[in-house]
Parts: structure tokens; sequence; C-alpha cells
């Protein structure tokens, strides 16, 4: 199995819900916290979030989002847990705003329409100029579309309905920038965070299910059950309606991975939306959930994962590839979409440029 990587300590910030307390530039390692936020309109009409489905403009190809509630919860697993892991702990209290996730884990008939300009291919077969505005905005158009891969970016483990592996992070919140331009609502990669408050859906186990690993063939894709990723939603979900948290495919956060954050949130409790916001560097990453390719123990709703070189050793561009991960078989994402989004994530996007960042 894939060992589990732990990189050095990344420079981090905690995000507040109430206002933009660092800069994505600032490099100080700081633990900033915001005072508890005044109710607001959005805040008030949480209770009247309902599940829906979004489909792409132009296409007949949807997705659906299920509302998470806000609240507190306990991050991390306790020094009892079976083989959890150093970074995990300790645990510590986290305040969330509301927000939708979704459903199921992004596939490729989606990621398509980004990664392929399946969109701006379908306006040219229509004769419609990409350049003007349309349903989605032209905006949408503008996002820097991925290079193509070196080799087959499903490595045969086939395309409809099957969820998205070996792209970048930075592949991954492009993709968000232009869902969010495409749909005019604010789509992004979950927080680590929020992931977490999401699997967990109200449980304190090592599972969603509870801690007997014995039940988890009833709810994921990993080791034992699977040598490749499977068809989305086959499995059965957690309490709050989400599909594949545990194993298929890990997902990306959008944080960088910080091996001893929680040290350091934990002096301060709760803790309000906490993020470490992404750099122009391309490790280390989190991704979330275990996968296909995972033990049991790697499928915890704790268990952390930092990306790391490995994961594109066979890519032999030099500077190697931003988009794709030639070694990342096991990774992909979800979105989520934020009620009100929290000001210093507002207007994020990916810093990387291909051959101008630090690896």
């Amino acid at each position: 199995m894939r060992p589990t990587s732990k990189l050095p300590h990344v420079s981090f910030f905690i995000a507040p819900l109430a206002s933009l307390l660092l800069s994505h530039a600032a490099t100080a390692q700081q633990a900033v916290t915001a005072p508890p936020p005044a109710a607001t309109g959005a805040a008030k009409s949480a209770s009247g979030m309902k599940p829906y489905k979004e489909t792409l403009p132009g296409t007949e190809i949807a997705f659906e989002m299920v509302p998470i509630p806000g609240g507190t919860f306990m991050m991390g697993s306790p020094p009892s847990e079976e083989k959890r892991s150093e970074d995990e702990g300790p645990p510590h209290k986290v305040q969330l705003a509301p927000f939708w996730m979704g459903k199921h884990e992004v596939t490729w008939d989606e990621y398509d329409q980004f990664a392929f300009a399946m969109d701006l291919k379908r306006k040219q077969a229509q004769g419609i100029d990409p350049s003007k505005p349309s349903a989605g905005g032209s905006s949408a158009d503008a996002v820097t579309r991925p290079t193509p891969p070196y080799a087959d970016e499903t490595f045969g483990f086939g395309r409809k309905g099957q969820p998205v592996i070996c792209i970048t992070h930075h592949s991954a919140m492009e993709y968000c920038r232009w869902l969010s331009a495409k749909t005019g609502k604010v789509y992004r990669l979950p927080t680590e965070a929020e992931w977490e408050y999401a699997c967990r859906a109200g449980t304190t186990t090592a599972y969603s299910f509870g801690n007997d690993p014995g039940k988890l063939g009833e709810y994921a894709w990993y080791v034992d059950n699977a040598e490749k990723p499977q068809p989305i939603g086959k499995k059965k979900p957690n309490p709050w309606g989400l599909y594949d948290m545990h194993g298929n495919v890990s997902e990306w956060c959008l944080d960088h991975y910080a091996p001893d954050i929680y040290s350091t949130l934990a002096k301060d409790q709760p803790v309000r939306g906490p993020v470490v916001l992404p750099t122009a560097k391309e490790y280390p990453y989190v991704a979330r959930g275990g996968s296909w390719d995972d033990d049991a123990d790697r499928l915890r709703t704790a268990a952390r994962l930092a990306s790391n070189l490995e994961w594109s050793v066979q890519d032999p561009q030099r500077p190697q590839s931003i988009w794709w991960h030639t070694d990342a078989t096991f990774v992909g994402f979800r979105v989520v979409r934020p009620l009100e989004e929290q000001e210093n994530l507002k207007g994020l996007k990916s810093l990387v440029v291909k051959g101008k960042t630090t690896r």
C-alpha cells in the first residue's frame, strides 16, 4: 500500500469568518481567530438550505449538492483511536458556517467539460462566438485549461460515471474557478475542517458509521474490495447523505499540509473557519478520505494524507505538469459551496505557475 507522507511544516493562517486578518502573501506563523460572527441574513436563512441539482450550462450534465448545517465539532482523533497518526492530534474544537457539499465526487463527465474544453468545442460546433457572453458568461471561457496529459489520464479505469483521478491540487482549484464562473455561484474545494466535519456528520467515531472497520465494505471501496476506482455512489452514504467519503478516491482539500497545525489550533478554542491557505508552492497539500488503494485505517475520518513529488515521478516533462499527477490514480475531489463565504477565501485562486514556483 502507499505509505503516508509526513512532510515539513509550512506557514499557515487561521481563516476568520468575519474579516480578512492576514494577506495571502504573509509568511509569519501566527494563529488568528475571529470574534463570533454576528447574525446576518445569510446566517438566519441557513435553516432554509435545501439540496439542489446543478446542471452545467449548455449540457445535460448535472451534479447534486447537499446542505451541511453550521456547527461546532471536535476535529482530529483521540489518542485512544486505533492506528491513528501523530498529525491527527490533539483534538480541538472547531466552529464552521453552513455550506453545501457535493453529494458525490466530481466525475470525468463534469471535469471533461473544463479540462478538454468540451464546452468551447460545443460552442464552435454551434457557430457561437466563445468571446461573447452566454449562459455562465464569457469569464468561464477565459479560465486556463489543462495541458494534454502525458499518458491516459484514466489509466484504463473508465470514464463515464467514474471519479476524476490523477489531477493536481492546482487543477482541482482551477476547475472550481471555472465552475464558479460558469454557474454564477461560488464553488471551491472544502477546507480540511469542512471536509472532516461533513464526513463525521455528527459522529465522533473512527468512521462515520462507527468504530468497526469490518463494516467498511458497506460504505467504501478500498484495498479489500476494489482493484481500481469505482463508479460514484454505489455504497451506502454517511448520515448526512454524502457518498464515498470513505474510500474510492482520496479528496483534495483547500489546505496546505502542516503536520503540527493541530497543536497550534488547540491553544485557543473554538477555532472559527481554520484553513492553511494555498500558496505558489505545488506541495504539500491535504487529501482526505482514503482510496481504493488503501488499507482500512487510512479511510478513518481523521486520517490525513500529504501530497508529494512521488505522485508525479513518471512525468518526463521538465518542469513537470502542474495539472496532472501521473502516479496519483487514487486522488480526486468534490466541491463545496459556502452559504456565505468567509472573507479571506473570497476570490481565492491557485497561485501555482508552471516553471515559476517552488515545488
